[in-house]
């Protein structure tokens, strides 16, 4: 284990343990070094790569303090990795979200509450086969992630979040070309937050796949076609 692994691992038992929490300062870089008996260059190469994670904020003049550490943030270091992926991989991408939202849908369907399923209602009645792809697309994306949310697990629906805005071309793609994909797309949508209304979990979860196959499927063939969209 090089030096500044050793010097991450120490900050992050520091707060694992409750030492630092979110907010907190971290002690003066000549302390820090001299507690954890580590040079300073050492130091200052393990809080650069703690920043780039989102797991310390270096504020010039100030000091450096502990983030929020709220999953949205620690989870960006994710979707950086997602940007790096080729076309192909977007088939990988859908597999995997088909995965998370079939559980998401599960838990929200057992977690879910009145106003939540208002909200939910209020988004599938707020668009019809005459709004535009693109409107279809931003309500696509907000309803998935009213979803998420209703799971109650901010890790689960950060990970949804960032699987979603990367295959969000490849949905707008199958809009511009699979006939009836628009309206098959909402009478999905209705008949997930009806299942989700009525707490049928079992109901939600397959609706949920049954909903990501469907875009996911019309990608396989598009890409056997070699014609596969951008994520």
């Amino acid at each position: 284990m090089s030096l500044t692994d050793d010097a991450i691992d120490q900050i992050k038992a520091m707060i694992v343990s409750g030492e630092l929490r979110p907010g907190d300062r971290l002690p003066p870089e000549k302390d820090l070094a001299e507690r954890l008996g580590l040079s300073r260059n050492s130091l200052r190469e393990a809080v650069k790569a703690l920043e780039v994670i989102r797991v310390v904020d270096v504020r010039r003049g100030d000091g450096t303090y502990v983030t929020s550490l709220e999953p949205a943030l620690l989870l960006e270091a994710i979707s950086f990795g997602l940007d790096l992926h080729n076309d192909r991989s977007v088939l990988e991408l859908f597999a995997v979200r088909r995965i998370l939202e079939s559980h998401a849908a599960g838990l929200a369907a057992q977690r879910v509450d009145a106003d939540q399923i208002a909200a939910l209602e209020a988004e599938v009645d707020a668009v019809g086969t005459a709004t535009s792809l693109d409107d279809l697309v931003d309500h696509d994306v907000r309803l998935h992630r009213l979803i998420a949310a209703c799971s109650g697990n901010r890790y689960l629906a950060g990970l949804i979040e960032s699987l979603s805005a990367h295959t969000v071309r490849a949905r707008v793609w199958r809009g511009l070309t699979q006939d009836g994909a628009a309206e098959r797309t909402l009478v999905e949508h209705r008949a997930l937050v009806e299942a989700l209304a009525a707490h049928d979990v079992e109901r939600a979860s397959v609706l949920a796949s049954a909903h990501v196959s469907g875009v996911e499927e019309w990608l396989r063939r598009a890409a056997v076609g070699d014609t596969p969209p951008e994520a």
